[in-house]
């Protein structure tokens, strides 16, 4: 459960802080997914495009070090 306090009447800054934290954990993403219905051939091959994306992104930070 994400919270957010307001401080001083500062709701802009409390939307901001609420936005970040939602991003951070990926409730964006996860929004999006269910909007719509995804095929399971369609989920699977997102799930391994994503798997190839992330493990070419490690390698590269290995790389670097």
């Amino acid at each position: 459960m994400v919270t957010v306090s307001v401080r001083d009447n500062n709701v802009d800054q409390a939307l901001r802080v609420l936005k970040k934290k939602m991003q951070r954990e990926g409730l964006f993403r996860e929004m999006k997914m269910r909007r719509d219905f995804e095929k399971p051939c369609e989920k699977r091959k997102r799930e391994k495009q994503e798997n190839i994306r992330r493990s070419r992104k490690t390698a590269r930070k290995k790389s670097e070090y």
